[in-house]
């Protein structure tokens, strides 16, 4: 039974695919998708995506949104999807040194929050564009 993966973001459709595997960034952790997996719906946090189609790995990095899953579709409303060729790793290799300084409190009063998810945000783009395939 193949499963159908839809992610969408405001500003664009970032993949419609039948793939046989999905690895989802949730809020409380990350979690798989097979077909004929159990409805659900979840809470997608700051992660590296990851589909599988035949033998080949795609990855997107995804920043918070919801995942409808039913049996036979996947459908993720995203906040923000990126996939390899979209990152560009000097930019996020900036924001995670700057985000680890803030953490480090290098960079005087923080908002804790705000630094580790831009921290966060960092590190999934760098692991997305280093592993590449889009």
């Amino acid at each position: 039974m193949p499963l159908m993966l839809e992610i969408a973001t405001p500003a664009k459709l970032a993949a419609t695919e039948t793939v046989d595997e999905v690895v989802i960034p949730g809020a409380e952790g990350y979690f798989g998708v097979l077909p004929g997996h159990a409805p659900l719906l979840a809470t997608v946090g700051i992660g590296a995506l990851t589909y599988r189609t035949g033998g080949r790995e795609h990855h997107l990095a995804m920043f918070g949104g919801f995942a409808e899953v039913r049996s036979d579709k996947v459908i993720i409303l995203a906040d923000i999807a990126e996939r390899p060729d979209e990152i560009d790793r000097a930019r996020a290799e900036r924001a995670r040194e700057r985000a680890e300084a803030r953490l480090a409190g290098r960079m005087g009063e923080i908002d804790y929050t705000r630094a580790l998810a831009a921290f966060l945000r960092a590190i999934a783009r760098l692991m997305v564009a280093n592993r590449g395939t889009g």
